[in-house]
């Protein structure tokens, strides 16, 4: 009897825990969400569909996940206790498991989760397809490392998870927020064939190239919401993508941190450029396999873009290497960075989180979407120009018949 006794009595005190510490995420989550500043407001935020039960919001570390899962709780909630944030830094997850939590948050009345830092979460995958499963009326919203699988390789949840993809800024989203415009996004087809008339009317607003160059240098991350040194902050960055993004989900022993640090910095000093597989091999002293191996994970964690022919794609050889957006090249080389390298950089950018961006066969700089071919170069005053030539021109606000203004791309999201 007393056995029982000591049984129950460990089993309330347990449970009294758990109310406590529940009560003190309740108390984080009202901090946060009252805290959240978030003056630019994302596109992605409209485009999800909040309907679905599990949502993962994917993205490059340093482009604002956890901003921007605190501000849909703002949005949607306020500090209603049906919604509640959780970030997996916590050591209470050391003890109790995913599942045990939402079981009481979910007997609580709770309606959605938000999950943070989903990554350190040892079982993450297998416990959201229990808690989908389980709790029928539980909404789950997830961030996640950009190299983490959600559907391809992910037995779990792939058939239950609705994946987005959150981007830093756009060009138009730092300039609404530079300049206090409020400037609406275009589709590609607009811009092709009303690009004159398009810029005239944000030109009558604003005038882009006043700001274009501050946001190549230091526009796409919101660290620049930030009072602290910009370019040190991007640096921190881009090591903790390869001390965790890359080794500790890769699950790649530490001592090859150095040879992907020196492949990073070769590949980025010289982007954009043809990839020379045996080469870096030899100065880093690595396997080709490896190498590509390696240049996957970096375009998985938004490092770098990788430019293929049309029809080809990984594992083939690309048949160039860019840098992922413009603030990086300047991180990495910030006297000396090239305009060419800096244009071209941009312009991928911007059209391949909704398009299709590889070679051009007509000697041009990229084809989208198999239908449109650009040049970043400015047009030639003489020479032979192929009739479907388009060219995206720097250094001038409004264009003309086949020359399109460079910024305008930074309007596509």
């Amino acid at each position: 009897m007393l056995s029982l006794h000591c049984k129950n009595g460990f089993l309330l005190l347990l449970l009294q825990q758990i109310k406590v510490k529940m009560e003190a995420f309740f108390k984080t989550h009202t901090y946060l969400v009252e805290h959240v500043h978030s003056p630019v407001r994302r596109m992605l935020m409209d485009e999800i569909d909040w309907t679905h039960r599990l949502i993962g919001i994917k993205g490059g570390r340093g482009v604002g996940k956890t901003t921007f899962l605190l501000q849909f709780a703002k949005e949607h909630f306020g500090t209603d206790r049906r919604c509640l944030y959780l970030n997996f830094n916590s050591f209470y997850f050391t003890e109790h498991t995913l599942v045990e939590f939402a079981e009481k948050f979910y007997a609580q009345g709770g309606k959605t989760l938000l999950l943070d830092q989903t990554f350190k979460y040892e079982n993450w995958s297998k416990e959201l397809r229990v808690c989908y499963d389980r709790f029928p009326q539980l909404q789950i919203v997830f961030s996640g490392s950009s190299v983490m699988r959600l559907i391809e390789g992910n037995s779990d949840i792939q058939d239950i998870v609705t994946p987005y993809n959150l981007r830093g800024f756009s060009f138009r989203e730092f300039l609404n927020h530079t300049s206090g415009t409020s400037i609406p996004s275009f589709k590609l087809d607009d811009i092709i064939n009303n690009h004159e008339q398009i810029a005239q009317d944000i030109c009558h607003q604003v005038h882009p190239l006043t700001h274009f160059q501050s946001y190549l240098h230091h526009g796409y991350y919101p660290f620049f919401l930030e009072n602290r040194n910009f370019s040190e902050n991007l640096l921190k960055t881009m090591n903790m993508v390869l001390e965790v993004d890359i080794l500790l989900i890769k699950q790649i022993e530490l001592k090859y941190l150095s040879k992907i640090r020196k492949l990073v910095y070769m590949l980025m000093y010289t982007a954009p450029s043809a990839l020379n597989v045996s080469q870096l091999s030899k100065e880093i002293e690595i396997s080709r396999a490896t190498i590509m191996n390696y240049i996957k994970y970096l375009q998985d964690a938004r490092l770098l873009n990788l430019l293929y022919t049309i029809g080809d794609e990984f594992p083939k050889k690309p048949n160039q290497i860019y840098v992922h957006n413009t603030n990086l090249l300047h991180a990495i080389n910030p006297e000396n960075v090239d305009r060419k390298a800096e244009r071209k950089t941009f312009f991928y950018n911007s059209l391949h989180s909704r398009h299709k961006v590889n070679t051009s066969k007509y000697h041009l700089d990229f084809c989208i979407d198999q239908q449109y071919h650009f040049s970043c170069d400015n047009k030639p005053e003489s020479g032979k120009i192929h009739s479907r030539a388009l060219f995206a021109i720097d250094d001038i606000e409004i264009g003309s018949k086949n020359e399109i203004p460079l910024w305008l791309f930074g309007f596509l999201y």
